[in-house]
């Protein structure tokens, strides 16, 4: 993880470049990785879907690396059970995590905290940002938002489509008791940073690799990931509702009226 302000800067920097989504430093995911029944455990590691697990919760940046990652909790234990098993929770909530202090976003005045952006199924809070419940009006700042936030969250979600397409024995249930699937897991994530950072980059992920977007229309381009077989081992997390803080609604409805403003709107939002 980023140890210091300017470290977070520059992931910051590279979010709002490739995915116009200034003040980001991260996206959160989580998956239930398949297991096979451990021994003398019970239901403890048996999930809402009916299947034994344990949970991965990890943080990509704008570039599909893996930032941080918390492997190894049960499968029974709740999305927000989970993430608040996690050091990254306990470094967030003490300000440990050595954040830059709040900017204003581009053309506005209020002072907005760095923040990561998430999916329903972790809770809303000044430094992490989930979409608007619900549906929402076209052209709504709603709406618009949603967009955004899922366009800059993309990211995550092609980070596991990669080591789940790639590592075979993210394909199938592991034969493994927990201890030793978590060593596998941070095994596979770790050379997957390896190799997204090393000379061997064009071969581990080739053109078309990934997600793609046309810069004017905002059409997407399916990456091959996605041609994978469907019966992976990485299922997400349910989703829950949670009453959130005026504080941290409050950010969310800031980053709103930035996204509609003319300082950062995208051409194509309105037609998404």
């Amino acid at each position: 993880m980023p140890q210091n302000e300017a470290e977070w800067k520059v992931i910051s920097k590279e979010f709002n470049d490739k995915w116009n989504f200034p003040n980001c430093v991260g996206a959160f995911d989580g998956k239930h990785i398949m297991l096979q029944a451990p021994i003398h455990t019970g239901t403890e590691y048996f999930n809402y879907k009916g299947f034994f697990s344990i949970v991965l919760f990890a943080v990509v940046d704008a570039h599909y690396n893996f930032i941080y990652a918390n492997v190894g909790c049960q499968g029974r234990i709740s999305d927000g059970g989970v993430f608040s098993h996690t050091t990254f929770k306990d470094c967030l909530k003490n300000n440990t995590m050595h954040l830059p202090p709040p900017t204003a976003l581009p053309g506005r005045i209020d002072q907005t905290p760095y923040v990561f952006v998430a999916d329903d199924a972790f809770p809303l809070s000044k430094n992490i940002m989930k979409p608007f419940p619900g549906a929402q009006k076209k052209n709504s700042k709603e709406r618009v938002f949603n967009y955004r936030l899922s366009r800059a969250r993309r990211v995550s979600e092609n980070a596991f489509g990669i080591i789940s397409s790639v590592y075979r024995i993210l394909r199938r249930p592991m034969l493994l008791q927990p201890e030793r699937g978590k060593m596998v897991v941070l095994a596979v994530l770790y050379l997957h940073n390896y190799l997204r950072k090393s000379n061997s980059k064009s071969v581990y992920n080739p053109p078309g690799t990934f997600d793609s977007e046309c810069s004017t229309t905002g059409e997407i381009n399916p990456g091959t990931w996605r041609q994978c077989p469907s019966n992976q081992a990485l299922v997400n997390i349910p989703r829950t509702s949670r009453r959130s803080t005026d504080e941290a609604q409050a950010v969310r409805n800031e980053f709103a009226d930035f996204f509609t403003s003319p300082a950062g709107i995208v051409s194509f939002q309105h037609d998404k």
